[in-house]
């Protein structure tokens, strides 16, 4: 009997110890899975956060390396038997507006393109293919200005550069004009883009030498300054 006894202590212990073992086991599969789950969450926070830093550094790329500050373009506009035309344009104003011109300038879409609107004491308009205020090219932007919902902080002053557009506020498209005399108002309504660094000496020439055949500026195609073409400076 006492043998016996002895026998169902020893099975009861090993019992107990078996199972002590299968606990343990099982506490480690946990602590493995646990482990594996942190692992594979740290990374996919890596990676998330790797593209992150990558599309940051694309938009970087984009700029010239001041904080804030788009990348600065040069626009020298040479009007045949008149001279350059300097234009200091204004990325951080009215970038769209900035990215377009830039982009025809590049491609010569202005090369030969005249100034067919002309009114002394105001502007000088021009950029259009059809040489008449109707064209312009394949695309239409966004107007940036404050009408339109855009702080444009450029104001329409002696020398700026801007956009003309139809009544729609995004049919804006190659059409520039470049202000001769103050006209402030003007502001709100069409998107600045820059201002005239050097030669405005000839956007009055231009002007005094204009015979507009209307109280519109409209210049006949055969006396229309020549754009012979707008190189882009970076």
């Amino acid at each position: 009997m006492k043998k016996n006894r002895m026998l169902l202590f020893f099975a009861l212990l090993a019992a107990a110890l078996l199972c002590i073992g299968c606990a343990s086991g099982s506490d480690e599969s946990g602590q493995k899975e646990q482990t594996e789950q942190a692992a594979s969450e740290d990374a996919e926070s890596r990676t998330e956060s790797g593209k992150e830093e990558e599309d940051q550094a694309k938009e970087e790329e984009k700029t010239d390396g001041t904080q804030g500050e788009l990348k600065h373009y040069t626009a020298i506009i040479d009007v045949r038997d008149y001279g350059k035309i300097t234009v200091d344009l204004d990325p951080n104003a009215a970038p769209i507006t900035v990215e377009n011109f830039v982009k025809l300038a590049k491609d010569g879409f202005y090369d030969g393109l005249t100034f067919h609107r002309i009114m002394e004491g105001f502007m000088i308009q021009g950029g259009d293919p059809n040489g008449n205020g109707t064209g312009g090219s394949s695309e239409t932007i966004k107007g940036e200005f404050k009408e339109n919902g855009v702080d444009n902080p450029i104001s329409h002053v002696r020398g700026t550069i801007s956009m003309a557009r139809s009544q729609d506020p995004d049919s804006a498209s190659s059409q520039f004009f470049i202000v001769q005399a103050d006209s402030t108002f003007l502001d709100g309504q069409y998107a600045a883009f820059g201002s005239v660094k050097e030669g405005m000496e000839i956007v009055d020439q231009i002007c005094q030498d204009a015979l507009p055949t209307d109280d519109n500026g409209t210049i006949p195609s055969d006396e229309q300054p020549v754009i012979e073409t707008i190189t882009i400076e970076e």
